[in-house]
């Protein structure tokens, strides 16, 4: 028994011995703060050709020849080229940084690819991992009363979700800046008084039906956001999508449908939201939207322009305002873009070098973080990974990537080990 007991304290002390060291070497590496208060999270859904935009190579001829399909310009940042297509962020790009050493081993595939970039983690069969936008929302809240903390420009979909959180973490979502949030707005033919009724019949459904069920999580959760759609439904809130209020000089400056989701994302900054995912999905340009196989490479320019248009009116727009060191902007896709033609005269999927671009912020901008081979196609400097990528937005944003939440009593660590990226803190 004797016996037995040393080797059982051996192995504790061992153990111990060896979270304490972890502990010790976390403390150590001290995480950088930043000052940012909200983010604008651009999704290029389909997956942005890096080698076409943000990290171009020499030209290919859109056949045999790999490399980028457009002609080049000179930037703000020195020795750093885009393509000529985005000339209106071209002159401005110190207030931008280029990662473009940003890579996952998730199989080329949109789903799974999208959830990485969307969690940091990959898929698992027993805990649904909460996006960036609700962990976001879960850490910081909203900056105002009476708004959401989370707000979803695009359809909604699981990976933008609030996995083991909870719905409380949600987002509000919209698909289009006419129409404003889904299910807030009542029927032109149901009146005030009408909708006062019905609301005060539904919270006395509500409270005894709460009352039957107090253990049940899932009912205090439904509870929880059918009281928060009513709060939102004001005119306080619901007046924030009329962008007819905004000059017609500044709202033909933004562009289109994606330069209005541009403008709509600078009103809800000022308006207290925390965190917005702007969904780029207008397939309708070129014919495919950013996965651009086959035919859908020809009018790809057409996209770049509007994502141009759209972004680099927005960053102004967000200085004028005062509001652009206090939001980080974030231009991601799920993977990037092979070097090489398919036979259609596309593009395939790559995900072990791709660009991810963020602005604002706070950060110490104006520079190109990472770097690829003379082709786009493989890492040449400075990996970041896309928990490394999580764990620097956190940090701008004030969070401590390696705080744990919950899931129970589980506990699971913000990011899967991700280490931010300290070149972009001053």
């Amino acid at each position: 028994m004797q016996n037995i007991s040393r080797r059982s304290f051996l192995k504790s002390s061992a153990l111990t011995a060896a979270a304490f060291s972890l502990s010790s070497a976390r403390a150590e590496e001290k995480m950088p703060v930043g000052k940012a208060e909200h983010c604008i999270f651009i999704w290029l859904g389909g997956g942005m050709s890096q080698i076409d935009t943000f990290d171009p190579k020499g030209r290919g001829d859109g056949k045999k020849v790999p490399g980028c399909y457009y002609d080049t310009i000179d930037t703000a940042i020195k020795d750093a080229k885009v393509c000529k297509h985005l000339s209106r962020c071209a002159p401005i790009l110190d207030r931008f940084t280029l990662f473009r050493s940003v890579h996952h081993d998730v199989v080329d595939e949109h789903a799974a690819a999208t959830n990485r970039l969307h969690t940091g983690r990959p898929t698992s069969g027993t805990v649904i991992y909460p996006s960036i936008g609700s962990v976001v929302s879960h850490q910081r809240g909203t900056a105002v009363d009476g708004v959401p903390a989370y707000v979803v420009m695009g359809y909604p979909n699981i990976t933008r979700g609030p996995g083991f959180l909870g719905s409380k973490y949600s987002y509000l979502y919209l698909t289009d800046t006419e129409s404003g949030p889904n299910g807030l707005t009542r029927p032109h033919d149901i009146t005030a008084e009408r909708q006062t009724r019905r609301e005060g019949l539904l919270t006395q459904v509500r409270e005894h039906y709460r009352q039957r069920t107090q253990a049940d999580k899932l009912v205090e959760e439904y509870d929880t956001t059918i009281a928060e759609s009513f709060r939102l439904a004001g005119p306080r809130f619901m007046s924030v999508f009329d962008l007819k209020k905004e000059p017609a000089a500044l709202r033909e400056a933004y562009g289109g449908e994606f330069g209005q989701r541009c403008l709509l994302a600078r009103r809800l900054v000022q308006a207290g939201v925390r965190f917005q995912e702007v969904s780029f999905n207008l397939n309708f340009l070129n014919g495919t939207g950013w996965d651009t196989h086959n035919q859908g490479q020809l009018q790809q320019h057409a996209l770049i322009e509007d994502l141009d248009r759209g972004v680099a009116t927005l960053v102004l727009d967000l200085e004028k305002n005062k509001l652009l060191d206090k939001t980080l902007i974030v231009i991601a896709s799920e993977f990037g873009r092979p070097p090489g033609f398919d036979g259609g005269g596309g593009r395939g999927h790559q995900s072990k070098a791709f660009t991810v671009v963020t602005a604002g912020g706070g950060l110490k901008n104006g520079q190109v973080i990472g770097a690829t081979d003379e082709l786009s196609k493989n890492i040449a400097s400075r990996p970041v990974s896309v928990p490394d990528l999580h764990a620097t937005l956190y940090c701008a944003l004030g969070i401590n990537p390696e705080k744990y939440l919950y899931d129970g009593e589980r506990p699971v660590p913000i990011t899967d080990q991700g280490k931010p990226v300290h070149e972009c803190f001053a």
